[in-house]
C-alpha cells in the first residue's frame, strides 16, 4: 500500500513520521520549494522570523506537549509568558479580565460594573441565549470588557463583523473568566489567566522550523518539494496525482492542504460541494520583521486592538524568546496583520508594509526609525479560519463528500478549523489512532 501525504507542513509531516514509524510506505508532496507549511522560518543578516506568525511551543495537552519538547529537547529555550495589551497608551495585562487595575480609573469601573451586571442578569435568566460571537462576549464579559477591547481586537483580526460569526467554537478556545478572577483584578489582585501558556518553549537556533525539521527528519527520503497538486482522479482503483509535469500512483491519498486546493484538483465534484467550498471564508497574513540596533521590551508579545495605531494586530518580539534569533546588540520585533484576499492591505508593496509598522511600533514609543538595521517582508495566503454564520452547514457538505470519495482530511486548513501548532499534532495522533 502506497499512501501519499498532500502537503508538507507541521500536520502532513507528523503524520507521515507517524506512518513511517509503523512502516507504511508513503510519499509527502509539497507545493512549495522547502517544506514546513506555516512553520518556516527564515534566517537573512543575522536575524532569524517565522515565517507564517508568531509561534511557540505551549499546550493543555500533556501528551502533544511531550511530543513537541521532545522533538527540540537539545535545542530549546524556556520563557515565562509576560503579554501586555497595549490600550490607551498603557501596558495592559494580558488577558484583558486579568489586567483591569491597569486600566484608567474610568474604563476599569465601567468593566466591572458591567461584567457584574451581566453576571446578575444572566443568573436571573433575564438575557437570551446568545446566537452569534458579539453576543456571546457581551453574553460572558459584559458591555465593558467587550466595547474596550474584545470586539474591537476580534474584529481588527478576524477582519469579519463579530455579529455575522458563529459561536460554536469559542468554548473550549476562549476560556471564560473566573468570576473571582475579574473582581480581583479589578482591585489589584495579581491573577492568572490562559496559565497553560504561563511558560512555553522556543528552538534555540533555527526558528519554528527547527521544530518541523526536527519532526521530518526521519522522513525527509520521502518528501517530494516543488509538487503542487493540480489534478487527482481514480483510476483502476489507485489514485493518479498530477502536478501538470510529472505524476504519482498511490493506493490512499491523505490530505492536509487546504481543503479548497484539493476540491479544486478534483474532477466531477458536485455543485453543491464546489459552492460550500467556496464559501468557506479565511484570511491571509503579513508578517512584517523588523530589526533593530538596541534592546526591546521585556515583553513577549502585544496585543494592539486601537485601529488608529495602525494595521498590526500583534506585535512579538523573538529575541526574547531566544537569544541567538538576533545579532549580538540587536533586537528582532515581528508585526502581524491580517487582511482578506483582494483588500487594501493585500495590494500595498513590502515598502509600503514595513513604513506602516514602522509607523505604529514608533508612535507606540517601542522603537525609533534610525534604530532600524533590518526589514523583511513574508505574506501567507492561508492564515486564520473565519468561523461565519453559514461555516457549519458548508463545511459539513465538504467534508462529506471528502469522507465518500475516500480522501481524509487532517490539519488546520484540510479540515479547515483554528488549529493551533497543537491542535494539529492532536489531529495527527487522533487519526492515526484510528
Amino acid at each position: 500500500m502506497k499512501t501519499a501525504i498532500l502537503g508538507g507542513g507541521l500536520s502532513g509531516l507528523t503524520l507521515a513520521r507517524l506512518l513511517y514509524e509503523r512502516g507504511t510506505d508513503l510519499v509527502v508532496l509539497e507545493a512549495e520549494p522547502v517544506y514546513g507549511g506555516l512553520c518556516r522560518s527564515r534566517t537573512k543578516d543575522g536575524f532569524t522570523f517565522d515565517t507564517g506568525g508568531s509561534h511557540i511551543i505551549f499546550s493543555r495537552d500533556t501528551e502533544v506537549l511531550s511530543f513537541m519538547r521532545e522533538m527540540i529537547a537539545d535545542n530549546m529555550q524556556e520563557n515565562a509568558r509576560n503579554t501586555k495589551i497595549f490600550y490607551k497608551g498603557r501596558y495592559v495585562k494580558y488577558p484583558f479580565e486579568n489586567g483591569l487595575s491597569d486600566l484608567p480609573a474610568e474604563d476599569r469601573f465601567f468593566c466591572i460594573s458591567e461584567f457584574v451586571k451581566t453576571l446578575v442578569a444572566v443568573e436571573k435568566g433575564e438575557l437570551p441565549a446568545p446566537r452569534t460571537f458579539r453576543d456571546w462576549i457581551y453574553y460572558t464579559f459584559g458591555k465593558g470588557i467587550a466595547e474596550c477591547y474584545m470586539v474591537p481586537y476580534n474584529e481588527k483580526i478576524w477582519k469579519y463583523p463579530t455579529d455575522n460569526m458563529s459561536l460554536h467554537w469559542v468554548d473550549g478556545r476562549i476560556p471564560r473568566p473566573p468570576v473571582d478572577d475579574v473582581i480581583k483584578s479589578a482591585i489589584g489582585i495579581p491573577t492568572e489567566g490562559y496559565t497553560h501558556q504561563s511558560v512555553f518553549s522556543y528552538p534555540l537556533d533555527g526558528g519554528i522550523e527547527a521544530l518541523v525539521k526536527a519532526i521530518a527528519q526521519p522522513v525527509e527520503p520521502c518528501i517530494r518539494t516543488g509538487f503542487r497538486v493540480r489534478s487527482i482522479r481514480k483510476q483502476g482503483g489507485r489514485w493518479l496525482i498530477r502536478d501538470g509535469v510529472q505524476m504519482i500512483r498511490a493506493d490512499r491519498i491523505i490530505s492536509t492542504i487546504p481543503v479548497q486546493h484539493l476540491i479544486a484538483s478534483l474532477d466531477d465534484v458536485p455543485e453543491k460541494v464546489r459552492k460550500a467550498c467556496n464559501a468557506l471564508t479565511y484570511n491571509s497574513l503579513v508578517c512584517v520583521n523588523i530589526g533593530i540596533h538596541g534592546s526591546v521590551p521585556d515583553y513577549s508579545w502585544l496585543y494592539i486592538p486601537d485601529p488608529a495605531l495602525g494595521k498590526t494586530n500583534r506585535v512579538s518580539f523573538p529575541s526574547q524568546y531566544s537569544r541567538h534569533v538576533a545579532p549580538a546588540g540587536c533586537s528582532a520585533i515581528l508585526a502581524e496583520i491580517t487582511f482578506q484576499p483582494g483588500d487594501p492591505v493585500d495590494r500595498m508593496s513590502d515598502e509600503e508594509l514595513v513604513d506602516e509598522v514602522t509607523t505604529t511600533l514608533t508612535g507606540m514609543g517601542l522603537i525609533a526609525p534610525d534604530q532600524v538595521v533590518f526589514s523583511s517582508v513574508e505574506r501567507q495566503p492561508f492564515a486564520y479560519v473565519v468561523y461565519d454564520k453559514q461555516y457549519q452547514e458548508n463545511i459539513a457538505v465538504v467534508r462529506d463528500y471528502c469522507r465518500k470519495i475516500g480522501i481524509p482530511l487532517v490539519g488546520r486548513f484540510s479540515q479547515f478549523e483554528y488549529l493551533n501548532m497543537d491542535g494539529c499534532i492532536r489531529s495527527v495522533l487522533d487519526f492515526v489512532k484510528t
